[in-house]
């Protein structure tokens, strides 16, 4: 799973996380939206670990293949853990019943959830004046409505000691012309998350959210591939650089592990400082 480190102002630094949490394998976890992007990403990751992954997203044939994929990589590899397995469905994050459907097949498939990471989401452009009805819904559906849903699904089969993430961004905090519907959406994200966090509490279930900034996806690579663009970007970036989908991953395993056993309701900003400028 090494990627390499390219050059140039602002690039990513991909390096493998190193940090080890020994209680992490055999744990299981369900991600959404895990075809492609942080999704395969946190996937990839944490079977590495050993942790066992239900897998899920709206395309199936994507879904199945990176799931393939990744298991091949993950039997080819050294790996500190007997990596986990990696299961593969279809999931409409817009559809509470689907959530439930993906609960039960973890449950089937590993006897348990330990994890549920909502990382399904959508990045919509569009000015005020042009925000139409179907795509704000469509937004909020997607980016609001699927975190609440899993996290009613996750929690109806999780015992205490679980943990829920979701991913909100530095658009909560932070505003961006043009994307007005995703960033109110993620500002939702954090803001549900604290509920979540208040209300699961009771039942020892921990729920925080990751909120990245300029990471090196298919999301930014307009960015990267555009000078100027990216000039602009990294004047707002305190580090002055594009993150890396690892470091995004390395938030991740903290807020999953135990030693974050007392963070809950936190929103956790890997965006190199820049929603402070």
């Amino acid at each position: 799973m090494n990627n390499p480190e390219p050059t140039g102002p602002g690039r990513v630094l991909h390096r493998q996380m190193t940090a080890h949490y020994p209680e992490l394998p055999g744990k299981v976890a369900v991600v959404t939206g895990a075809a492609r992007g942080m999704g395969a990403q946190f996937a990839a990751g944490l079977a590495t670990r050993g942790v066992h992954v239900v897998a899920g997203d709206l395309d199936s044939a994507a879904m199945s293949a990176t799931a393939d994929e990744l298991g091949a990589a993950l039997a080819a590899e050294s790996v500190a853990d007997k990596p986990g397995r990696i299961a593969a469905y279809a999931l409409d994050v817009t559809r509470a019943e689907d959530h439930e459907v993906l609960a039960r097949r973890a449950i089937d498939e590993f006897g348990r959830i330990d994890f549920w990471i909502n990382n399904a989401g959508i990045f919509p452009f569009a000015e005020v004046p042009d925000i139409t009805p179907e795509q704000i819904r469509a937004t909020l559906s997607v980016n609001v409505e699927g975190v609440l849903f899993g996290a009613q699904a996750a929690a109806a089969h999780m015992q205490p000691g679980s943990a829920i993430v979701n991913m909100a961004s530095v658009s909560a905090v932070r505003v961006r012309k043009g994307r007005a519907a995703y960033c109110s959406s993620k500002a939702a994200v954090a803001h549900l998350t604290e509920s979540l966090a208040v209300e699961l509490g009771d039942r020892g279930i921990r729920v925080n959210a990751i909120a990245p900034g300029y990471i090196d996806t298919e999301m930014t690579r307009w960015i990267q591939d555009d000078a100027p663009a990216l000039e602009t970007a990294l004047a707002a970036v305190p580090l002055h650089r594009i993150g890396s989908p690892e470091e995004v991953f390395g938030a991740l395993l903290f807020l999953l592990s135990d030693s974050a056993r007392y963070v809950t309701g936190h929103s956790l900003a890997v965006d190199g400082g820049s929603r402070h400028v």
